[in-house]
C-alpha cells in the first residue's frame, strides 16, 4: 500500500502550527545552535519516495522550523491504534529533521511493547531506554550515533516486565529532562493510545504530541477520545498526520475532526 500521507488541521482547539505559510525559513535552533537548510539537500538515508519526502519536508518545517514561533523541541509521536504507521512516520521526521539542520536530534524508543526503532536503523538493540531507567549512568552511554552526525537513538533496551510503570516513572521524565539539555530536539515513539496511555503521560511533560493516523482505518470517535485524555493530562495536541492516503479528502472532512 502507498505510504501518501497528509497534515491533517485543527484537531480539537488547539493552536494550528501546521498552517500554511507563504514562504518557508528556518528559525534559530535552542542552545546557540544555528539550523541552516544545506544548499543542495541531503538525501535521506531510510527509504522515501518523492512524493514522502516532499510531505515529511512539510511537517518538519510546519513543526520544528517554522519562523516567528515558538518551535517544539521535545515531542511524542503516538497513534490511536497500532498499524498506522507510526514509528515509521516519527524516523522518517527525524532523519529528516537532521538532514536540514545542524541541530542535534535525538530519537527515542519509546515503545517498549513492540519496538521497531533499531531494526529500522540496523543497529543492535541494547543500552536503550529500558536500561536508562533502570541504571545510573549519564544519559549518553545509552544512545547511539547513527548514519548523520547529528541524529542519535535511544533504543527500546533489554526487556522488562514493568515497561509501563517505567515509562510513567519520576525516573523517566528526569531522562527527558537530560536529554533535552543533551540534545536540540527529541522524537519519542510511543504505543498507541489503544494499547497504553504512555503517549499521554510523556505528551504531559514534553512540547507536545503528534497524532499519527491511518486512512480508512482510524476512527473519528478515537481520536476524539485520544485528544480528550491528553487535554485532561494538560498533553498539548501540535496536530495529527493522515498516513497511507490513496485517494483526495475534502478539506471539509479534515475540518470536522
Amino acid at each position: 500500500m502507498s505510504r501518501n500521507f497528509e497534515l491533517l488541521q485543527n484537531i480539537g482547539k488547539e493552536q494550528n502550527i501546521f498552517e500554511q505559510t507563504a514562504e518557508v525559513l528556518i528559525a534559530p535552533a535552542p542552545q546557540e545552535v544555528v539550523a541552516e537548510l544545506p544548499v543542495e539537500p541531503v538525501a535521506p538515508v531510510l527509504s522515501l519516495n518523492e512524493h514522502e519526502l516532499e510531505e515529511v519536508n512539510k511537517l518538519v518545517q510546519r513543526l520544528f522550523l517554522m519562523p516567528g514561533a515558538e518551535s517544539a523541541r521535545a515531542v511524542v509521536f503516538s497513534s490511536t491504534e497500532p498499524g498506522n504507521g507510526c514509528s515509521w512516520m516519527v524516523s522518517r521526521v527525524a532523519e529528516t529533521l537532521a538532514g536540514q539542520t545542524r541541530a542535534s536530534v535525538c530519537l527515542v524508543d519509546a515503545n517498549l511493547r513492540n519496538p521497531g526503532q533499531h531494526e529500522a536503523f540496523g543497529i543492535e538493540n541494547h543500552h536503550g531506554l529500558s536500561d536508562a531507567l533502570r541504571f545510573p549512568d549519564p544519559v549518553g552511554h545509552f544512545v547511539k550515533n547513527l548514519a548523520r552526525p547529528n541524529l542519535y537513538l535511544m533504543s527500546c533496551g533489554a526487556p522488562v516486565e514493568n515497561g509501563a510503570s517505567l515509562v510513567s516513572s519520576d525516573r523517566m521524565r528526569v531522562r527527558i529532562g537530560e536529554l533535552r539539555n543533551a540534545f536540540d530536539y527529541v522524537l519519542i515513539d510511543t504505543a498507541a493510545t489503544s494499547v497504553c496511555n504512555d503517549s499521554v503521560v510523556l505528551g504531559g511533560v514534553c512540547d507536545g504530541v503528534v497524532l499519527v493516523l491511518k486512512a480508512n482505518s482510524s476512527r473519528r470517535e478515537s481520536v476524539k477520545r485520544a485528544v480528550s485524555e491528553m487535554q485532561a493530562a494538560k498533553a498539548r495536541v501540535l496536530g495529527a498526520v493522515l498516513n497511507q492516503r490513496t485517494f483526495p479528502i475534502p478539506d471539509a472532512i479534515y475540518n470536522k475532526l
